[in-house]
């Protein structure tokens, strides 16, 4: 549910129906995220290929890594649905619960390796303080062993949320506990270390 009408799968047509039957093949079921923008299926079709891009697709940055970007940012917006929908799915890399309510919470990071924390440093300086990222916060995630691609695609990430949490947030989506269960793990054949 939201602020606006939505289309349920139970009543798509032509275009939109396509672009649900694509969602519930490769994750699984139909996002409220994703269901929000039903009355634009182009933009859909748009939302779901540059989600599959950064979140699933080969690259430097495992999977764990993106999750912790997704809910580092959305933590930073305070964007309940996208801790929610990315704790979840962090947890699938992430077997100790303490550490995901760390994560989640945005508190004490020290039990994270160094890559990792220079990750959701520069998340978190990004999305708070994007006017004064500068050559040395970049030059950090060099440091910690990330390659110029891997940087890119982080950036791109934390865009991506900010993005993303703009919808959910804007909009009202919402979500339950059935919501956040019974989507596929994997995309393509990206890192799931």
């Amino acid at each position: 549910m939201s602020f606006i009408r939505e289309i349920d799968p139970a009543h798509a047509t032509d275009d939109l129906r396509a672009a649900y039957n694509e969602l519930e093949r490769r994750r699984g079921k139909v996002a409220s995220i994703m269901k929000v923008h039903s009355l634009r299926p182009s933009a859909l079709r748009a939302h779901l290929a540059l989600y599959m891009d950064l979140m699933f697709a080969p690259g430097g940055l495992t999977r764990r890594q993106r999750e912790l970007i997704a809910v580092t940012v959305s933590r930073e917006n305070d964007c309940a649905y996208c801790i929610a929908h990315h704790r979840e799915a962090m947890s699938f890399y992430i077997h100790d619960a303490r550490l995901l309510d760390v994560i989640a919470r945005g508190v004490d990071d020290s039990s994270l390796n160094a890559a990792d924390r220079a990750l959701r440093r520069y998340a978190v300086k990004l999305t708070g303080m994007p006017d004064r990222v500068e050559e040395r916060d970049v030059a950090v995630l060099r440091a910690a062993g990330f390659a110029d691609e891997d940087i890119l695609l982080a950036n791109l990430i934390v865009a991506y949320f900010n993005f993303v949490n703009r919808i959910a947030l804007g909009l009202g989506v919402t979500f339950d506990e059935a919501e956040m269960r019974g989507y596929r793990s994997g995309g393509t054949n990206g890192r799931t270390d």
